[in-house]
């Protein structure tokens, strides 16, 4: 019997090598989840969405209770064959983002925007009401 000296990473490293090979030898057309910057300036919330690849029109922007939906669907349009390639990392297939709104938020005011790839949500803030700057004499 002979020892052999004990790695407890060495499993680990087995199982990550095994996904590793699966998943290079077959694109994933399953999963996609469109990377989203988020950023607020003194009049409204701003939302970009990269959507590399997908249709405006396969885009679909919804409001319901102070909950923004972004969905849509980014396709592979070409028959996919093992051996045409050699790494596919792109993700495809339906894709669905939410947002809770704050509530200074004017959802009658919500605007979308897509060019080069890129979503654009500029939702307006709502000024409150009656507010006004009082001068100190």
């Amino acid at each position: 019997m002979t020892l052999q000296r004990f790695d407890p990473f060495l499993e680990l490293r087995r199982q990550i090598e095994a996904l590793s090979e699966r998943s290079d030898s077959a694109p994933n057309l399953s999963s996609f989840s469109p990377a989203v910057n988020t950023r607020e300036n003194n009049d409204a919330y701003l939302i970009q969405i990269d959507l590399p690849g997908v249709d405006k029109d396969a885009i679909t922007v919804d409001l319901k209770e102070k909950v923004l939906s972004i969905s849509g669907e980014r396709k592979f349009e070409e028959e996919v064959k093992e051996e045409d390639f050699y790494r596919l990392e792109s993700r495809y297939g339906r894709f669905e983002r939410r947002f809770s709104l704050p509530d200074n938020t004017d959802p009658e005011k919500i605007e979308a925007a897509y060019k080069n790839g890129v979503l654009t949500l500029t939702l307006p803030k709502v000024q409150p009401k009656g507010a006004k700057q009082i001068s100190v004499q």
